[in-house]
């Protein structure tokens, strides 16, 4: 694998190879399992494939988060090493590279920026936006790859695409968990100890979801996964909300449920200092 950090020697590369179609795993570092089984899914299906790491200020709309968000440079690169290949390339830019300029733009999403995440974290959702496409403008993939973990934001990309009118398929992949069932996230890493062991009830809780939705209502579902959530020492519910895949409408009633959409139970928990997401898929059977 190649590192380059300019947008100048990533394009002068990819034009030099020539090879499609392109993949893009775009990350901000921090690397981990989950990260890994979308870059694996890109190495399956193109003959090149860039992966950045940068981390986004734009996206974060607490100061702190940003300061704290983890950073391993070394550690991901090792964790590249072993399933890059020689035609495949890390992009690691300065933010000078990829904002030689403020970025004002606004973008619009409807409802998808007015549930759950954009509720918690007021433009988040557009710094995501800028981010994106400005990096696919520069590296052109033909697919890009992102997780399912991050539910609402692959939404809104999925939404940015239609938009911009780029070509670029966009992939889910699967959560990975780690064996206790927490889904993987470069945030992990910052839970205290006492606070990691009991994390496991946000994926129990949800899971516990799946089945009870044959049997009670929305109102009666929500209530007992915010009692589940909040009775453990350290954890609070931010949100949790049923929604469809598409439109991110959340539900209020089991008789919205549609059966030619697919529908997932998302959530949102503060655990300690450190802020969580999960999702699960819901099928109304």
């Amino acid at each position: 694998m190649k590192v380059l950090s300019t947008v100048i020697e990533l394009q002068t590369q990819l034009k030099k190879m020539h090879l499609s179609p392109v993949g893009f795993v775009p990350t901000m570092g921090a690397l981990h399992e989950g990260h890994l089984s979308l870059v694996q899914n890109a190495v399956q299906q193109c003959p090149v494939i860039v992966v950045s790491i940068f981390v986004n200020p734009t996206q974060f709309n607490n100061k702190n988060d940003l300061k704290n968000y983890p950073r391993t440079p070394d550690s991901d690169l090792s964790l590249l090493k072993k399933v890059l290949r020689e035609t495949d390339l890390v992009f690691t830019p300065g933010i000078k590279e990829i904002y030689p300029e403020e970025d004002l733009r606004k973008f619009h999403f409807g409802n998808l920026d007015n549930v759950m995440e954009a509720l918690h974290r007021p433009g988040h959702f557009n710094g995501v936006a800028q981010v994106v496409s400005k990096l696919f403008d520069i590296v052109k993939p033909d697919i890009a790859i992102f997780g399912l973990k991050d539910f609402q934001q692959l939404a809104i990309i999925k939404a940015l695409v239609k938009q911009t009118g780029n070509k670029v398929r966009i992939i889910g992949n699967p959560i990975i968990r780690e064996n206790d069932g927490l889904a993987l996230s470069s945030r992990n890493r910052l839970l205290e100890p006492e606070i990691r062991s009991h994390a496991t009830i946000i994926f129990k809780t949800i899971s516990a979801v799946t089945q009870m939705i044959k049997n009670y209502n929305i109102t009666e579902i929500k209530s007992f996964v915010r009692e589940s959530i909040n009775n453990v020492p350290g954890f609070k519910i931010e949100y949790f909300e049923i929604v469809d895949d598409i439109d991110l409408i959340p539900l209020k009633t089991k008789t919205e449920m549609k059966r030619d959409k697919r529908y997932f139970g998302c959530i949102a928990v503060v655990a300690g200092k450190i802020r969580l997401i999960d999702n699960i898929e819901i099928e109304l059977v």
